[in-house]
């Protein structure tokens, strides 16, 4: 039964950040959150508190307006007092020029207590990194600004 409960959040969280309503998200989320993205460029790095999350989530919806995520596999292990969930994912874009994105990737998530404490997302980095420069190219100058990193 809890198993499927935090499935239901998973699926819900990921339609929130499709939907660009981010402080659903947050909502559910430590003020102290750990939250990797990898890779180096302006959407990577490591944010370790509520806000600096914000800020990202507010740029990834900025940077990437069209960002879909389709979940394809949710796993759950523990309790409510340390739970483990992993989501893998896909995402289809259309960039600024016309062409398609595609990437996919898996996130690790930690709750304790029914709050997220940590979330590492990985994808192909080098995928979202090569896409910066087009989505600059095309008036959106922040995919080219340094991470949001705390």
């Amino acid at each position: 039964m809890y198993s499927a409960i935090i499935k239901r959040i998973a699926i819900r969280n990921f339609q929130r950040v499709n939907a660009g309503d981010y402080e659903a998200v947050l909502a559910g989320c430590t003020p102290d959150i750990h939250h990797r993205f990898g890779g180096h460029h302006t959407i990577g790095g490591e944010r370790h508190d509520i806000d600096a999350l914000r800020a990202w989530f507010q740029r990834l919806g900025r940077v990437a307006p069209d960002l879909t995520l389709t979940i394809r596999d949710i796993w759950v292990k523990g309790g409510p007092w340390n739970t483990h969930i992993i989501i893998r994912w896909d995402n289809a874009e259309t960039l600024p020029d016309g062409s398609r994105f595609v990437n996919h990737g898996v996130h690790v998530v930690q709750m304790k207590w029914g709050k997220v404490v940590d979330i590492d997302a990985n994808e192909d980095s080098q995928a979202v990194a090569e896409s910066m420069p087009i989505r600059a190219a095309h008036g959106i100058d922040e995919a080219l600004a340094a991470p949001i990193e705390s």
